[in-house]
């Protein structure tokens, strides 16, 4: 294994300044910004920094890296919200991203062919004109097309019951693997210690400040700040020092189909029945849906990871409903992986409740890795340079504790 990529074998320190649990686009992406701060050059900020050294920070992942949720995704990316907040935030992220694959060396495969929402009923017309007047506010280049310009974009769509559709040129898809590759091996290269198939078993705070982490191994190390980036995990960490948070795992499916000619450029939604698809560079349709989760609060460890004859069938209905040419093709691939919703639909991020030295970045709700890239930097400079940003003030997870908790995003796909 490519030492960039972790291993089961790589160095810990004993006192670290910071330990991020969880090796996902999150924890990766953190750890990228972190290190790269800490290598700014004067007059950048860098005479603020010194309360966290590269060689201090460890990232520490059960499993292998994309064995979680960043490796299952479909890898969209858009700035298609109803809030302004979410539309800023993936304005930001999309930029970060047309340069990332340089800064990362490595192939993303980012291809911005667009975000195509279709909306067949009243209430989702009314969303999207809703939508497209908050992204004229925030300077986002989303317009509104009839079911005719829609078709013209997708000639194999069924517009028939199309009443409107809202469609931005800049919103697009990646590769989700070499995304957290790229992020492990550069954060690796200034520093930072990536170790693998390791778990944190427990978490206890530590006398004075801070926390003794053991891990799987038998190992104690101890860290002066936490990072809780375990997404649908995250619950087993918080429970064992008593943080209560109501976020809970959402099993989701994805398929790919056998491959076609290359017709699709945007990836599509319709808002009806949650369906999204787009086609790979290979040619496949990778298309998922909404699903509900079954009787009873599920567990991230009670998540099955496998598929469902109960998807398939709903998803190929929905599909071909919409693009009849997809009548014929045969499923390639089916996976599943667990998203982490949260109930308002905001993410959880911050000092925990009772316990400020733990940071959550948690409850992304099945969009954490198309944000990830705008997070990691915004999250780095308020933990080495003391940054406010307005995302998370309204992210701060003890706004349940507090009864701050109200729902803002209806956007929620997949």
């Amino acid at each position: 294994m490519s030492v960039a990529l972790g291993s089961p074998r790589a160095e810990l320190a004993e006192e670290l300044d910071l330990l991020i649990i969880g090796g996902g686009i999150m924890g990766l992406s953190l750890a990228y910004n972190l290190a790269e701060l800490a290598a700014a050059p004067a007059g950048r900020g860098a005479s603020k920094l010194g309360t966290i050294d590269p060689n201090k920070i460890a990232v520490v992942e059960r499993s292998y890296l994309v064995s979680g949720a960043s490796g299952r995704n479909g890898g969209g990316l858009r700035m298609q919200w109803g809030d302004a907040g979410n539309v800023a935030l993936m304005r930001e992220s999309i930029e970060i991203c047309r340069h990332l694959a340089q800064r990362l060396n490595i192939n993303l495969w980012f291809r911005q062919g667009g975000y195509l929402f279709l909306a067949r009923t009243e209430s989702g017309e009314r969303r999207l004109h809703r939508n497209v007047a908050i992204h004229e506010q925030v300077g986002a280049p989303t317009r509104l097309l009839a079911a005719r310009e829609a078709l013209e974009l997708v000639p194999e769509l069924d517009v028939s019951e199309v009443r409107v559709a809202a469609f931005n040129p800049e919103d697009g898809v990646v590769f989700p693997w070499p995304f957290v590759w790229g992020y492990a091996g550069q954060a690796v290269a200034r520093g930072v210690s990536l170790r693998t198939h390791t778990s944190v078993e427990s978490l206890e705070p530590a006398s004075g400040s801070g926390y003794v982490a053991r891990l799987s191994t038998g190992e104690r190390v101890r860290a002066a700040r936490v990072i809780n980036a375990t997404g649908a995990w995250s619950v087993g960490i918080n429970r064992g020092l008593g943080i209560e948070l109501p976020n809970h795992p959402h099993r989701h499916e994805i398929l790919s189909s056998e491959p076609l000619k290359p017709f699709l450029d945007p990836l599509v939604v319709d808002l009806e029945t949650g369906l999204y698809f787009s086609q790979s560079t290979r040619g496949e349709i990778v298309t998922g849906i909404t699903m509900p989760d079954p009787p009873g609060k599920p567990t991230a460890e009670g998540v099955e990871l496998g598929s469902s004859l109960r998807f398939l069938s709903n998803v190929s209905r929905a599909l071909i409903r919409v693009l009849p040419v997809a009548r014929h093709l045969s499923p390639l691939r089916q996976w599943s992986g667990p998203y982490d919703i949260s109930p308002d639909g905001d993410a959880m991020v911050g000092p925990s409740p009772d316990h400020p030295a733990l940071i959550q970045v948690c409850g992304f709700t099945g969009h954490g890795f198309m944000m990830a890239p705008a997070v990691g930097r915004l999250l780095a400079r308020w933990l080495v340079l003391g940054e406010a940003h307005p995302m998370l003030t309204r992210w701060d997870p003890c706004r349940f504790r507090d009864g701050r908790a109200a729902r803002r995003e209806d956007m929620i796909i997949g």
